[in-house]
């Protein structure tokens, strides 16, 4: 049996939900193919989406049409903007999830696209004609097309690890792992690693004695991460933290050699950022105690996700450990946790596109790029699936700049610097973090993907809404002029001195500690109404104004140096002017514009004028041999 398409998606994650929309967004005839329909979108870890860096992403994701910011607002039970002591640079909205819900939303917005479908199967090798051109099953279909975006997340050669017994196949808890595809990905010569990430256990929230434990609510603001849908909000639950002490360290300090990680049974290297309770109590042995955060899993179930405690210990220690800590003596254990460990593929491989440099058609998404984190996956799942799309429209690549997004930090990261342990995403890997705030992803993204067709006319007439508002409540602010009597109890209420005169409201909000919201407000019934989203956005870029300037010059530059292409197939290794370092890297990641190269390790800036002067040398020997 065959069936064609135009762009084949192999996987049904978050990498993979984004993927296949994008492509079906932008006119391609699209299928994604996953071994259970039912598990489409599926929070396989902590259902949460946000924080620091993340929450940004996912609101990019909305900017650009995608999936992501529509299934959270959708499913949200828990909401806090993060970092608000700090600058709005590096705010990061949070949610966490009902892990029911959301998967239930990705699927009905899946569904609503017209050129989307969806077929239960397991992928088991690639079909390639010159380039990749579709996939076989394990069933015996065969799916033509065009091209292929894989986002298989942890499920090539996927192993899970609880204790020091034998491990299982798996891709994750009660799933079968991708063995075939995994080898024939390798067939076709590509250098593949292994990582390893892993889950803590969850409880019964009805065996928690929460009195001992600190409440965390959410923030009461009606926060939505989609600019474009007004998803109506479940209700919000509370969070709670307690710790794990002395108790917790001695029970894995006593049991560490029957643990998977420390017991010899996992060679991958897991997440930095996101360690093991076993790797928190050998790494950091001065650390009196660590956090922990019991939160909901979802509005209609007692079970609770217990961050923090992430391990490959037998059930019979995590149940031991965790009755150690305060509030959980009496717990009930409703699953154990454990580690996996799952092949990835280096992503020195791919263009900026996703696709892979050997293999024409074929694009990679998600954590088979080496990442972790739902949101780095819908990212690259949005680009990979877009790329695919694009490609085959005989149109310009989608690519998006350091300086216009989270995600095009992600991805030139992963494509120039390669990575050795799984990536996570830090607001401190951006250098241009005032323009790329959570706030305004409409005007720096969604622009570009309405010109690209990658919103659908519903999305993009919500764009232009928000464009509107946002030039509206500007211009309100340029022109309102208010008087002193108004404006003195405002500035007083903020600290902010006072005025003899009147002043526009634009000079009044440039003054430290004053909002537009308290100007507004003394303003009283004559004031405009504008949404607090687009407030926030006007706000910040009046007060940072000469800062977002700045970073728009150092763009700028950067933007000149990208104009410096560099030839795919330039003879890297015979330009001897440069270091032996940079010619081996140059030739192993062979970036494509002069600002890119300048980002790779051991690229010096001499070596980047004498890049120059090669290149420019190669291209006049080309013209006189033509």
């Amino acid at each position: 049996m065959r069936l064609t398409y135009d762009v084949i998606v192999v996987g049904g994650g978050h990498a993979g939900a984004e993927a296949a929309a994008a492509a079906a967004r932008l006119g391609a005839k699209t299928v994604l193919v996953t071994p259970d329909l039912a598990r489409i979108g599926q929070m396989s870890c902590n259902p949460a989406v946000g924080g620091v860096a993340k929450g940004t992403v996912a609101r990019e994701v909305g900017a650009l049409g995608g999936v992501m910011a529509q299934a959270t607002d959708a499913s949200r039970i828990h909401f806090r903007m993060l970092n608000r002591s700090k600058g709005p640079a590096v705010w990061g909205p949070r949610a966490q999830c009902d892990r029911a819900l959301y998967p239930i939303a990705v699927r009905r917005i899946l569904d609503g696209l017209e050129d989307l479908d969806l077929f239960q199967e397991l992928v088991t090798g690639l079909h390639v004609n010159r380039r990749v051109r579709g996939v076989e099953t394990r069933g015996g279909i065969v799916f033509e097309g065009g091209a292929v975006v894989v986002t298989a997340g942890t499920f090539l050669r996927g192993r899970i690890h609880v204790g020091g017994s034998a491990a299982q196949g798996a891709g994750r808890a009660g799933e079968g792992p991708s063995v075939e595809l995994a080898e024939a990905l390798e067939a076709r010569g590509l250098e593949v690693a292994r990582f390893k990430t892993g889950t803590p256990p969850r409880v019964d929230g009805r065996s928690v004695d929460f009195a001992r434990c600190e409440r965390q609510d959410g923030d009461d603001e009606p926060f939505r991460f989609s600019f474009y849908a007004r998803e109506p909000l479940p209700k919000q639950l509370p969070c709670w933290i307690t710790w794990a002490g002395e108790g917790l360290k001695e029970i894995v300090t006593r049991n560490l050699a029957r643990s998977a990680l420390y017991g010899g049974e996992i060679a991958g290297r897991g997440p930095r950022y996101c360690p093991s309770i076993e790797d928190k109590v050998v790494r950091f042995p001065r650390a009196r105690r660590h956090q922990v955060f019991l939160e909901p899993e979802g509005l209609d179930t007692s079970e609770m996700y217990v961050n923090g405690l992430s391990t490959s210990l037998p059930p019979d220690v995590q149940l031991e450990f965790l009755r150690s800590v305060p509030g959980l003596g009496e717990v009930k254990m409703t699953r154990p946790g454990y580690a996996i460990e799952y092949d990835y593929f280096p992503p020195h491989q791919l263009h900026r596109t996703l696709e892979v440099r050997s293999l024409p058609g074929l694009y990679f998404a998600g954590q088979i790029n080496g990442t972790t984190g739902y949101e780095e996956a819908a990212g690259q799942g949005l680009v990979a699936g877009a790329n695919a799309a694009l490609a085959l429209q005989g149109r310009d690549p989608f690519v998006v700049e350091r300086d216009q997004g989270y995600i095009g930090v992600l991805i030139d990261d992963l494509v120039t610097k390669g990575v050795d342990e799984p990536y996570r995403l830090f607001t401190s890997r951006a250098e241009f973090r005032l323009l790329l705030r959570q706030d305004n992803g409409p005007s720096r993204l969604g622009t570009l993907a309405r010109s690209v067709g990658l919103l659908t006319s519903e999305q993009e007439e919500a764009l232009e809404d928000r464009l509107r508002e946002e030039s509206r409540a500007r211009a309100w602010f340029r022109d309102s002029v208010i008087s002193p009597a108004v404006a003195n109890p405002a500035l007083a209420e903020a600290g902010a001195g006072s005025v003899g005169r009147p002043k526009t409201a634009r000079e009044l909000l440039r003054r430290p500690g004053v909002t537009a919201a308290a100007l507004l407000k003394a303003i009283g019934a004559g004031a405009p109404d504008f949404d607090p989203d687009v407030l926030g956005t006007v706000e910040v870029d009046t007060k940072y104004e000469g800062y977002v300037r700045r970073e728009l010059d150092r763009a700028a530059t950067l933007r000149a140096r990208a104009g410096f292409v560099l030839p795919e197939d330039a003879p890297y290794r015979d330009f001897t002017t440069l270091s032996s370092e940079a010619r081996q890297k140059l030739a192993r990641i062979r970036p494509g514009s002069l600002a890119q190269a300048g980002r790779i390790p051991g690229v010096s800036p001499a070596d980047l004028q004498n890049l120059v002067m090669e290149v420019r040398r190669m291209k006049a020997a080309a013209r006189e041999l033509a």
